[in-house]
């Protein structure tokens, strides 16, 4: 099991959710803000098995808007190992 964290614009979760949804992820939704300009963000928390870890960061790249500034950031993504998964 991966823990997949990725921080993308509120924006671009209205097709990015229901999308990782239907392909069955188990995702939290936090509101989150950051960046330079404290802009409005989402932070995904994402569990998936390692051979789907690809498909997410897939669906997550598709509905990443391109940024105003070209030195910007699409979104950030972060891929932890999981030693221990257990639902309580």
């Amino acid at each position: 099991m991966k823990l997949i964290l990725a921080i993308v614009r509120d924006s671009d979760t209205t097709h990015m959710l229901p999308e990782l949804l239907a392909q069955q992820f188990r995702v939290t939704r936090i509101a989150s803000t950051g960046g330079w300009l404290h802009e409005g963000n989402t932070t995904f928390l994402i569990g998936a098995e390692e051979d789907q870890v690809e498909a997410a960061l897939s669906i997550i790249s598709k509905y990443s808007s391109s940024p105003a500034d070209p030195k910007g950031t699409r979104s950030t993504l972060f891929v932890v190992g999981n030693v221990r998964y257990q639902q309580l």
